[in-house]
């Protein structure tokens, strides 16, 4: 014999039983005369609209509102029920108006309160601001109606792919920098809406995002999921027009194979499960209890008691107990008391000073129909079929489990410090007082400790004294230094996040070794400066450059994020001394230059600060000598011709004997133009010699 399996969440939501038992009640309760309608279906079955049909309710659409309040009178009143998915503004306004202009015409609004949640949502988006995006079908009631709430910019989406090809095309672009809201179906498929809210705050940094699938259409789904992946074959039933049965069909076929959709016991397939297997059994949520133990009883040999009881273990049978906290939906609500759905044989009733201690407080400015609350069970009445509960009384164990939790979760909470005491101060946190001592409150020693009266402070729970009384122990000292270590963490992140080689710093010299100094280049961070690159000259050790509390500027030379080592140069790298030098000198300049160091072979001499040139010993003087310190002495500085650069290794040859030779031949030169000068003098000064003058006819004179 086959296994089956019945989901526990199978057959009437909450919003449709609520519209169906308001419905059987008033057809139970017919006036006489009364005429009692369905504006459109109440539910998506149509094995339940037969058996309204069949009792006298009729269906009736928008079209005949009018003809049906005209015919309302004393002896034939009409009341027309509301569907579960509410009906288009439009078309209450109208209902509204009919029903205030004849006393013997009425409605009933059925409408689901998951439903008016999202109407409400629609209602208060500011169609100046905002664009209003529904996931859902868009021909469906439900939709319809919310998008009728409201009168801005608006779209509806099937499908995240749908909302994303129309988003790559532009439509938002239009819309200016209005935010959108986005709400979804109340029996959207559970899978698609998380893919569509994670894809969603990816793409938008403005948005409101409202979660308005049905808890129970959640769980609904989540159980047809279990059951379709452990089951060899699936049932789903429900109505040809129900959406939530569409989407449990399609759910179970992704994970089952061998899934069918029927409506009721009768389109079940001849044999279907007649071998040995194991069958899951879903039900939409407007499936009536009766369809689906019919199934089941087709489907098995089980009596119809048997069914009931598997059915109803988990939920019409299920009670609450004295002292538990317990949670539901709020379904009616007035200013005096809150009737709650909590999904048992009883109904919970929490009267108003059990909910909050102003009596000036209106209930219906603070709940909505359909609102989840928690509240603790005070009494129960098998016989009456209720449960008074107590929501504060629940807020004080759930306040007190805050504490408890966080002193567990080590969580930081926030709370008023409302009194200062001898030892320390009390902070008022989720209504409890909680102690905080004079040396962990973050005041220093000695410190006013009223400095933080009436001041919200953020503070961790230490200790727990469970008792009577109950007693907490906080530290706002804690958060303080959590914040501050957080602070130095993100700021140590930032600045290996950011250091780069090349980067400039002015640094404070923090130590010296023979090697090298360390240089704080703030925030704590030492970089180590070689003393090959304390100068662009040659340095013996790192004092003869600087010293422990001097400014330096230094540049990275090389990072190391993993070891957290820095490498600093004081060698700018945009003023290389080689670069100063090929710009300023050239072959046959002549340049004064220091002595740094003697050798063998000749001198080395520094024409720049960290550009060196060799004088060989052969171009010292302008005779022989046996070596360089015979002529010259380290620290001494003589002019040096450059005899030849060689820029590939950055070298250069000096030469003291060309400009000592330079000199001697100028002089030379000097000296023979002076003699020929002088004797030039000298020709021009002498007497010229007697000459005898003859007269011009030749005769000598006498």
């Amino acid at each position: 014999m086959s296994e089956i399996l019945v989901a526990k969440e199978a057959g009437f939501c909450f919003g449709v039983r609520r519209a169906t038992d308001l419905l059987e009640e008033r057809i139970a309760n017919r006036r006489d005369g009364e005429r009692i309608l369905t504006l459109g279906h109440i539910i998506h079955n149509e094995t339940y609209l037969e058996s309204l049909s069949a009792r006298g309710v009729e269906t009736i659409g928008d079209g005949d509102l009018e003809a049906a309040a005209a015919s309302a009178g004393p002896d034939s009143p009409v009341t027309v029920f509301l569907r579960a998915h509410g009906v288009q503004k439009g078309t209450a306004d109208r209902l509204e108006t009919l029903s205030t202009g004849n006393p013997w015409f009425s409605y009933v609004d059925c409408t689901c309160p998951f439903v008016e949640k999202i109407r409400r949502i629609a209602r208060e988006t500011d169609p100046e601001k905002e664009v209003l995006i529904v996931f859902g079908r868009e021909d469906h009631p439900e939709v319809q109606g919310i998008l009728s709430c409201f009168s801005g910019e608006k779209r509806t989406f099937g499908s995240l792919e749908s909302f994303k090809k129309d988003l790559e095309s532009g439509f938002l672009s239009g819309s200016g920098s209005k935010t959108p809201v986005i709400a979804v179906q109340t029996t959207f498929s559970l899978s698609e809406w998380t893919e569509i809210q994670n894809f969603c705050k990816k793409v938008f940094t403005d948005l409101k995002l409202f979660d308005t699938i049905c808890n129970v259409t959640e769980n609904r789904q989540r159980e047809a999921e279990a059951l379709a992946r452990s089951c060899d074959r699936m049932i789903v039933i429900g109505g040809q027009e129900s959406s939530n049965t569409e989407k449990l069909y399609r759910l179970c076929l992704r994970y089952c194979g061998n899934t069918i959709r029927i409506g009721s016991a009768a389109d079940l397939p001849a044999g279907f499960g007649s071998s040995q297997q194991r069958i899951g059994i879903v039900a939409g949520a407007s499936t009536p209890r009766s369809s689906i133990e019919e199934v089941y009883q087709r489907m098995s040999e089980i009596s119809t008691e048997n069914f009931g009881e598997l059915l109803d273990s988990e939920s019409s049978c299920k009670t609450v107990k004295q002292g538990e906290i317990v949670k539901g939906t709020v379904t009616f609500v007035s200013d005096k008391e809150l009737q709650v759905d909590l999904g048992t044989s009883v109904t919970g009733i929490i009267k108003a000073e059990n909910v909050v201690d102003d009596p000036s407080a209106k209930l219906t400015e603070m709940f909505n129909i359909g609102d989840e609350v928690e509240a603790k069970v005070m009494r129960v009445s098998d016989i009456e079929g209720i449960a008074e509960l107590s929501k504060k009384a629940a807020e004080v164990g759930l306040n007190w489990k805050v504490l408890v939790d966080a002193c567990e979760s080590k969580a930081t909470l926030t709370g008023k410090v409302v009194d200062v005491v001898n030892s320390g101060v009390i902070v008022l946190v989720a209504s409890n007082r909680v102690f905080v001592p004079a040396s962990l409150s973050g005041v220093p020693r000695n410190g006013d400790l009223n400095e933080l009266k009436d001041q919200t402070v953020e503070l961790k729970i230490i200790e727990i004294k469970e008792g009577r009384p109950r007693k907490a122990v906080g530290s706002v000292r804690e958060v303080i230094r959590e914040k501050a270590k957080a602070e130095r963490k993100a700021r140590e992140a930032e600045f290996w996040d950011k250091i780069e080689v090349g980067q400039e710093y002015q640094g404070k010299v923090r130590n010296m070794t023979d090697y090298g100094a360390f240089v704080d280049i703030g925030g704590g961070h030492d970089g180590m400066v070689h003393v090959t690159e304390l100068s662009w000259r040659r340095v013996g050790k790192p004092s003869d450059v600087c010293n422990v509390g001097d400014t330096l500027t230094v540049y990275v030379r090389e990072v190391d994020k993993q070891k957290k080592r820095i490498s600093l140069t004081c060698k700018n790298a945009n003023n290389k001394p080689w670069d100063q030098f090929c710009a300023q000198y050239q072959v046959g300049s002549v340049a004064s230059v220091k002595i740094v160091s003697l050798t063998a072979f000749g001198a080395f001499a520094e024409i720049l600060p960290g550009v060196d040139g060799l004088i060989h010993i052969s171009q010292i003087a302008d005779h022989k000598i046996g070596k360089a310190e015979d002529v010259l002495e380290v620290g001494q500085t003589v002019d040096a011709k450059i005899l030849d650069i060689d820029y590939e290794k950055k070298k250069i040859s000096l030469s003291i004997r060309a400009l000592i030779e330079e000199a001697a031949a100028y002089a030379a030169e000097a000296g023979e133009e002076e003699t020929a000068e002088a004797a030039e003098e000298t020709e021009e000064a002498q007497p010229a010699e007697a000459v005898e003058e003859t007269p011009a006819d030749g005769t000598a004179a006498e």
